[in-house]
């Protein structure tokens, strides 16, 4: 019989380690799309299936495999689901590693091994003769490709530039991060879409990293945190003031969606702040900010009366943004 609370109390409750790469890009794989893929790729993302409990119920499980560059990977198993479709911070989480050895990885953790072959995930426990199989998933964003209603200001469509100052496209008519829009209105609903590169051979700040400055000052980070903790500074967090609610980070090349409610700050007069900006976002469809004022965040302007633009960040890493469009609001 399966024992999902032994499976868990034998494994180190542990977020994966993640060292920061300081300087340039890391050396290895730098993919902007699956053509430069290598083959730990395909057994990179995420995973979902049940389990007998004790009692003869089903119970889901999620994982999370991240890629580590030279056939080594870490993997998450989460109780209950995935990461905004059933698991929440609340629910027990845990850390295994592994590598690859010929068509499988092999992934192991205290007490408890698992294998990857075939789109699948089997887990064993040591002491028990039931094995846990999840499938491979591939989660959307219900938001993807959503379409700026009438009145909608289209800020990036693939046709071209004319609402920035600053940005860069490239043959596959996508939008480099580094790009800087005109003066916007003050408030508005934003929705935007981005993609992250496949760097297994990085770490930490140098996966992928970019943010979406609100307002030329409050960031909405974007990063490769697939299968991390979701801190500030990780996808979706708001940069040094707080995490996102869930990390609903996809794989490296899936395409994510951000959709922002934004108000802007007041200043009276004399230019003293009378009420703060505030923020409801979504990722990936996933509620990760309910209504939550802002303070500033460094890197870009301080905080003070618009109009002002929305900057996509570059960091040193090939993020693409794409379908980027708001509507005004008061």
């Amino acid at each position: 019989m399966w024992r999902l609370g032994v499976f868990f109390a034998m494994l180190a409750l542990a977020t994966l380690p993640a060292p920061v790469v300081r300087g340039g890009a890391p050396a290895g794989v730098n993919a902007t799309d699956l053509s430069m893929v290598d083959a730990d790729f395909a057994f990179q993302g995420e995973y979902a299936g049940g389990v007998k409990t004790p009692g003869g119920q089903e119970m889901r499980l999620g994982a999370q495999v991240i890629a580590l560059g030279a056939g080594k990977f870490n993997a998450v198993i989460y109780a209950g689901g995935l990461p905004g479709d059933g698991w929440t911070r609340n629910d027990k989480s845990a850390a295994l590693e592994g590598e690859k050895h010929g068509e499988a990885v092999v992934l192991k953790g205290d007490g408890v091994s698992g294998e990857i072959h075939a789109e699948k995930l089997t887990l064993q426990h040591a002491d028990h003769p039931g094995r846990a199989v999840l499938e491979t998933v591939q989660r959307k964003s219900p938001t993807l490709g959503a379409k700026p209603p009438e009145g909608a200001m289209v800020i990036f469509d693939g046709s071209g530039t004319q609402m920035f100052v600053e940005g860069r496209i490239n043959e596959a008519r996508l939008l480099w991060a580094g790009a800087t829009t005109r003066p916007l209105p003050d408030s508005y609903k934003l929705h935007l879409e981005f993609l992250s590169p496949y760097m297994p051979d990085a770490r930490g700040q140098g996966r992928a990293n970019s943010g979406v400055y609100l307002h030329d000052c409050y960031e909405v980070q974007v990063l490769d945190s697939f299968g991390l903790a979701g801190k500030d500074n990780e996808c979706g967090g708001i940069y040094t003031v707080k995490a996102p609610d869930v990390n609903a980070c996809l794989p490296p090349l899936a395409w994510q969606t951000y959709d922002f409610e934004f108000t802007a700050p007041k200043f009276d007069t004399a230019g003293k702040k009378t009420l703060p900006a505030r923020l409801t976002a979504r990722h990936n469809g996933i509620l990760i900010h309910d209504n939550i004022p802002l303070s500033h965040t460094p890197g870009r302007k301080g905080e003070g009366p618009g109009p002002r633009g929305i900057h996509l960040q570059a960091h040193g890493n090939k993020v693409q943004y794409r379908n980027i469009w708001l509507v005004e609001t008061k």
